[in-house]
C-alpha cells in the first residue's frame, strides 16, 4: 500500500498564544519541530475572525516551511486573494461559521457550487493545488470532481467522534473509493488521534491526513516530536496491515 502523507495542523499552538497574547508559543517554530519529526507538510487555517493563525503566521510559514503549506480558508475573495499572493503547496476550502468552536462539517457543495468554482479557477490560474473539505458522501465527492478541485478532504469528525461508528467508516471507504475512482486525489482529517486513526490510515485510497488538535495536546504530555512519530508509526503500521 502507498506510503501515506501527514500533515500537521498547527492552529492549536496559535490557538494557545492567542488566550494571553504576546508571541508565545510561535507557530511557525512549531512547524518547523514537526517537519524534524517527520511531518510531510503543515497545514494552517486562516480563519476570517482570527481567532488563532494570523496573517503574519501564514506569511512566515510560506517563506520558512522546507515541506509544503496546505493553507486552509474559507472561499471568500480575501482568503483567494491572499492565496493567490503567497501562493502555498495548495489550498483547502473550507466551510466557516464565526459561531462554531471549530469546522462542524463540510462545505456545501451544491448552494456554494458559484463561489467555490471560481475560487477553483482563481487557484488553478496561480498554480495552486486545490482541495476541498467535504463530507463524507458520495454524492459531496462527484460535486467536487464536476467543481474542477484537484483533491478532497473527507470529514472524518463522525467517525471519530462516535467511537469508531462501523457506518462513519463505511462512508469514509466508499467516498474515498470512488474519488480515486474517479480520479480526485482523497484526503482525511477531524478529530483523529492516535487511539482511532488506524481504521482511517488503512483506507488505502486516502493519501493524506490531517491532524492537529491531538497531537498539541499529546505533546503536552510527551511532545510535539514524540507525539507525530507516535502517531506516523500508527498510521505506518496500519498500511502494512496485519
Amino acid at each position: 500500500m502507498l506510503y501515506q502523507r501527514l500533515y500537521v495542523n498547527i492552529d492549536h499552538v496559535a490557538t494557545v498564544r492567542q488566550a494571553r497574547g504576546g508571541t508565545a508559543p510561535d507557530p511557525v517554530a512549531a512547524a518547523l519541530l514537526c517537519e524534524q519529526a517527520g511531518a510531510d507538510g503543515v497545514t494552517a487555517h486562516l480563519r476570517e475572525d482570527r481567532r488563532h493563525v494570523q496573517d503574519d503566521d501564514v506569511l512566515r510559514l510560506a517563506a520558512t516551511i522546507t515541506t509544503v503549506l496546505n493553507f486552509e480558508c474559507a472561499a471568500t475573495d480575501e482568503m483567494v486573494s491572499l492565496a493567490e499572493q503567497i501562493r502555498p503547496f495548495a489550498v483547502t476550502l473550507v466551510p466557516e461559521r464565526r459561531a462554531e468552536v471549530t469546522t462542524e462539517g463540510g462545505l456545501d457543495v451544491v448552494r456554494g457550487a458559484e463561489v467555490i468554482r471560481s475560487a477553483l479557477e482563481r487557484l488553478k490560474r496561480a498554480g495552486v493545488k486545490s482541495s476541498l473539505f467535504i463530507d463524507a458522501d458520495t454524492e459531496a465527492v462527484r460535486r467536487s470532481v464536476d467543481l474542477g478541485a484537484d483533491a478532497v478532504e473527507l470529514h472524518t469528525g463522525p467517525y471519530a467522534h462516535t467511537l469508531g461508528d462501523p457506518r462513519a467508516l463505511y462512508a469514509l471507504s466508499a467516498s474515498a473509493a470512488l474519488g480515486a475512482t474517479r480520479g480526485i486525489h482523497v484526503h482525511a482529517g477531524h478529530g483523529l488521534c492516535a487511539d482511532n486513526v488506524g481504521p482511517v490510515a488503512a483506507i488505502p485510497e486516502i493519501e493524506e491526513l490531517n491532524i492537529g488538535h491531538a497531537l498539541v495536546g499529546r505533546a503536552i504530555f510527551i511532545g510535539l516530536g514524540d507525539a507525530i512519530r507516535e502517531i506516523r508509526s500508527v498510521m505506518d503500521q496500519s498500511r502494512r496491515g496485519p
